[in-house]
């Protein structure tokens, strides 16, 4: 497989989304690059993260890919000079670390998502055209907004950890109200059980999936939802869970 130089767009149609994928190891851009062209992409390809924020200045890309690790300037350290200019074009980050945590952080940071790896570059497919379908024009995407508002009242406080239904704030444990925001987040997409415990307890926990479905029990019956006709959590048979209802981002509680 061959690809064009780094930091150049590849030739494509006009209308196919510009990604950037920024990674210092030449094998993966010598395979994640021409995947993602013959999936449809335009691609820049940068080998670290200085030379990332120079391309992405110049071509405002539709979606970038950052490995967390790099030199001149890391993933994150790019990812947070977007976001203090006001740039939300959306990423994914490329981490080495299965903890929870480190995910935890990547998301906070204002990451859209993230992929751990090693990776199937079929998945880092789904995810690109995932952010591709969240974002949102004329302000940050939900994966930066401070607050969390959806239908029937429902608001979810990101950087208090708290929500309310209403008036009525809500007693959810850490995990029920990480696995709330991340549906939230990931609103309208079907979001398989796998990747759902993989969030909440990460690669090296021993937990079932079934322990995906009692955090999905408790948010339910903290809001009071009927899992059969349900305004906010639906369950795909077979797959997972999507979260229905409108979600909209806010800069603060109202």
């Amino acid at each position: 497989m061959t690809s064009q130089p780094p930091g150049r767009p590849q030739a494509a149609g006009a209308e196919a989304p510009l990604v950037l994928v920024a990674d210092d190891e030449p094998d993966v851009l010598g395979a994640v690059v021409p995947f993602l062209q013959r999936s449809g992409f335009r691609v820049i390809a940068a080998a670290d993260g200085m030379l990332a924020l120079d391309e992405i200045r110049r071509h405002r890309p539709d979606a970038c890919v950052l490995d967390v690790l790099m030199p001149g300037a890391d993933g994150r350290e790019v990812l947070r000079t977007l976001r203090r200019e006001e740039n939300w074009v959306p990423v994914v980050l490329l981490t080495q670390v299965g903890e929870a945590v480190e995910r935890a952080m990547a998301l906070e940071e204002g990451a859209d998502d993230y992929l751990n790896k090693p990776f199937d570059p079929h998945e880092l497919v789904a995810r690109v055209r995932a952010v591709l379908r969240r974002t949102r024009t004329g302000g940050p995407p939900l994966a930066n907004a401070p607050v969390l508002v959806s239908t029937f009242g429902l608001r979810l406080d990101r950087v208090g950890r708290r929500a309310w239904l209403g008036e009525r704030e809500l007693v959810i444990t850490p995990k029920g109200l990480t696995l709330l925001e991340y549906l939230m987040v990931h609103q309208g997409e079907a979001v398989e059980r796998s990747r759902l415990l993989e969030v909440l307890w990460g690669f090296d926990d021993v937990v079932g999936t079934r322990a995906v479905d009692s955090r999905v029990a408790e948010l339910r019956r903290v809001l009071g939802e009927d899992a059969a006709d349900p305004r906010w959590i639906a369950t795909v048979p077979g797959s997972g869970y999507r979260f229905v209802a409108e979600v909209k981002g806010a800069d603060a509680l109202r």
